[in-house]
């Protein structure tokens, strides 16, 4: 079959199929990935209405690399065996999902292909979608934005593009920015769920925590139909806004028992989605000592994800799970995780080792600490550690805090008094509304002898919590 008889997908570009309901398939996987919906497993069914072609077999390739490595190799070389009756537009998403994919991926040179495809195909924003994860994966917020501007105007009227525009705003800390975009986003799709997580990320950062709350709450009914992961993270957020506010911790682990756990209850949740932000959650209410609230939640936890078949699907996951196998007792299960991790690491080429390198030292330093061996993972992270340099293991600014309150503390469990103060001190001229980071700031001056300090500190606390409301 040539070109001559084939449809054109949502963006309007020529693919080469003879099928509609292929392209209809196709389209509505697109819109999946955008909408974070969790039927994106439709792609499958585009590859059984027309299993010749080439965007489909190569769009399932990508969405089976996390759902059935197993069975990639199949759908690139279906992609393959038809590449010469493809379209222009279908072979530059071939190129892009192919370096993205590659056993031995060379980011700079994916990311190039996906740069080259938006320049000729700009108003394709899942495979924009797809530069803007790999950049998170990088660190470089600064690229994602880059590449939204590229396409922004070829896209002005989009339900989705103010959305991907917000994110690397928010990573590149111009909050008003964000703000507009998001809002922008929302104006003209309401039940775009990326843009209503990227406004409560501007909430949060400007500790407006029930404005947060709210806003979520009321947004919260159109995200039955989001992936395992959306949904839980945009109650994660929800429950870290009222563990910054101090409201009672019922209303947190309620959240975690009816909105999180309660994900995996339903027969198309994706387990390990869900345990990344059940994770991130109890680490923070461990850290600020409601261990004895947990009840069994986390030894059920970690009994999850001892199983070997939620590991090694990203670092920050593997990282959090150390943790938690080492904080219940699970010894031998984290260094097993941890021994691998390294032995993986030392399989990586000198370029990737160099920047994976703090990933390890916080994976070693988070085993330490679930021990409740302090010192040794202070030694690990170092006495100038900031978890900005941890970007490439997969987390936003809001997810990588967690990691800098966990050097606060062991600097403070370890008598580092004076760097604790200076260190929490920084943070607090960035974000000053933080009821918790004045908490830590009392405590540093009460162990330094610092009464009016600490009075001070302590007013403050007083008054933010009053001023969340919640």
């Amino acid at each position: 079959m040539g070109v001559e008889s084939g449809r054109v997908v949502k963006w309007g570009y020529l693919i080469s199929t003879s099928s509609d309901d292929c392209v209809s398939a196709i389209n509505e996987y697109y819109d999946q990935v955008l909408s974070y919906g969790r039927e994106r497993s439709v792609i499958l069914d585009a590859v059984k209405l027309d299993e010749s072609c080439v965007l489909a077999n190569v769009l399932a390739a990508h969405f089976l690399c996390s759902y059935d490595p197993s069975r990639v190799p199949a759908r690139v070389r279906a992609a393959e065996d038809h590449l010469d009756q493809s379209t222009p537009y279908e072979k530059a998403v071939y190129n892009a999902i192919r370096s993205l994919i590659s056993e031995n991926r060379d980011n700079d040179v994916a990311f190039e292909e996906h740069r080259k495809l938006l320049a000729e195909y700009p108003k394709d924003l899942v495979s924009l979608k797809r530069a803007q994860i790999l950049c998170f994966y990088m660190g470089q917020p600064d690229l994602s934005l880059n590449l939204v501007e590229q396409i922004l105007p070829q896209n002005a009227e989009e339900s989705y593009i103010y959305g991907m525009l917000a994110f690397p705003l928010l990573e590149l800390g111009r909050m008003d920015d964000a703000e507009k975009a998001s809002k922008k986003a929302f104006e003209i799709n309401n039940r775009d769920c990326w843009a209503q997580h990227n406004l409560c990320h501007v909430y949060q950062y400007n500790c407006q925590l029930k404005d947060a709350v709210e806003f979520m709450e009321k947004c919260a009914p159109t995200w039955s139909s989001c992936s395992s992961f959306m949904i839980t993270h945009n109650w994660w957020h929800v429950a870290l806004c009222y563990l910054e506010g101090s409201a009672q911790i019922s209303k947190v682990l309620d959240i975690y028992d009816s909105h999180i756990w309660k994900e995996l209850e339903r027969p198309d949740a994706v387990n390990p989605e869900v345990y990344l932000n059940a994770l991130g959650l109890l680490l923070r209410l461990s850290l600020r000592d409601h261990t004895n609230s947990f009840g069994d939640r986390l030894n059920v936890l970690a009994s999850c994800v001892e199983k070997k078949e939620n590991w090694y699907i990203e670092w920050h996951l593997d990282i959090l799970i150390i943790w938690a196998l080492a904080f219940s007792g699970k010894l031998s299960v984290a260094e097993e995780l941890l021994d691998n991790l390294k032995s993986r690491f030392s399989l990586m080429n000198k370029k990737k080792q160099l920047t994976m390198q703090q990933a390890i030292l916080l994976a070693e330093a988070m085993y330490e600490f679930g021990n409740g061996h302090y010192k040794q993972g202070l030694d690990m992270l170092g006495l100038d550690f900031d978890a900005i340099s941890c970007k490439r293991i997969g987390a936003s600014d809001e997810q990588l805090d967690v990691f800098n309150e966990v050097y606060y503390s062991m600097l403070l469990n370890t008598g580092q008094v004076k760097k604790a103060t200076e260190a929490i001190e920084k943070r607090v001229k960035k974000t000053d509304a933080s009821p918790f980071l004045w908490h830590l700031l009392e405590r540093c001056y009460r162990q330094a002898g610092r009464v009016t300090e600490a009075e001070a500190a302590n007013k403050k606390v007083r008054a933010l919590e009053t001023a969340a409301g919640l």
